[in-house]
């Protein structure tokens, strides 16, 4: 699933791909996909984009938005665009489909689930609207308007102290962008074990886990998000993540001791024992 790097990634690819292009066709659920969400009706997406302009588009935490005349395509993670040139031979199958004046397209496809909204305004009607009000509305975890003191202000606030880290930063919309993905390299190189809870970090642990979040999440964006995820044009990403399922049992790079799996919070944590002491 995407998260922040990659959803910044994939929205610099659109702006340099499709930006200014019109919208000359689009087909909307060729292939039935009952963990496909949208808003509205589906089918009146297309008299929403056709013959408008593409303009910029944004990532907003996980999710990348489109902006086409005065519509917005928003997808969530779980949705996977890609650029098929004038000419490119297209898969079967897909959720959404929007060609372009050249003959060019984008298709999206969804894997075990994922959104596909069109809408216009700043809002629509369905369950994701609140996800993604508050993606839009909190300071993106990539950019300058995300702060020491901002990061602070929500892990010392007292309602928290009770989670451990990894409930603190990937769970409830905290961090926008921020899931279990990330998460991972963020904790191997701030040395906490996930489980560890909030209320025993200490000030400089609290200070440094901000410059963690920020400077792994840049890393990976950097290298064109991590090697899990393909950005518009089916490429893996440069990032090869220090714990994954990939890495399991492997000898952590740090101090030689082995990478572990646990099964926690409904999904898996990574961890070397040694460099992050779980007491």
């Amino acid at each position: 699933m995407i998260e922040a790097p990659e959803a910044i990634c994939l929205a610099k690819q659109l702006n340099e791909t499709i930006k200014g292009k019109r919208v000359t066709y689009v087909l909307v659920g060729h292939t039935p996909h009952k963990f496909t969400f949208s808003c509205g009706k589906p089918e009146e997406y297309p008299a929403l984009l056709q013959d408008k302009i593409v303009g910029d588009s944004c990532a907003h935490g996980g999710m990348v938005q489109v902006n086409v005349g005065d519509a917005k395509l928003v997808f969530t993670d779980g949705a996977n665009l890609r650029y098929y040139a004038p000419g490119a031979k297209l898969p079967n199958k897909h959720q959404l489909l929007v060609g372009f004046d050249d003959k060019s397209c984008i298709i999206v496809s969804v894997r075990m689930y994922g959104g596909i909204l069109c809408f216009t305004g700043d809002s629509f009607e369905g369950g994701l609207n609140s996800y993604y009000a508050c993606a839009k509305m909190k300071p993106q975890v990539m950019s300058d308007a995300f702060t020491q003191e901002y990061f602070l202000s929500l892990i010392n606030a007292e309602d928290v102290q009770n989670k451990s880290v990894k409930a603190f930063l990937a769970t409830d919309q905290m961090i926008p962008g921020l899931g279990n993905g990330v998460l991972q390299d963020i904790l191997y190189n701030a040395r906490l074990h996930p489980k560890v809870k909030v209320s025993t970090l200490s000030g400089q642990q609290r200070q440094d886990l901000y410059h963690h979040v920020k400077n792994t999440m840049h890393e990976m964006l950097e290298k064109g998000g991590r090697d899990s995820e393909k950005d518009l044009f089916d490429q893996k990403g440069g990032y090869i993540p220090y714990l994954s399922k990939d890495t399991v049992g492997t000898h952590c790079l740090r101090c030689g001791d082995m990478i572990l799996k646990e099964s926690y919070m409904g999904g898996s944590i990574y961890y070397c024992n040694t460099c992050q002491k779980y007491f």
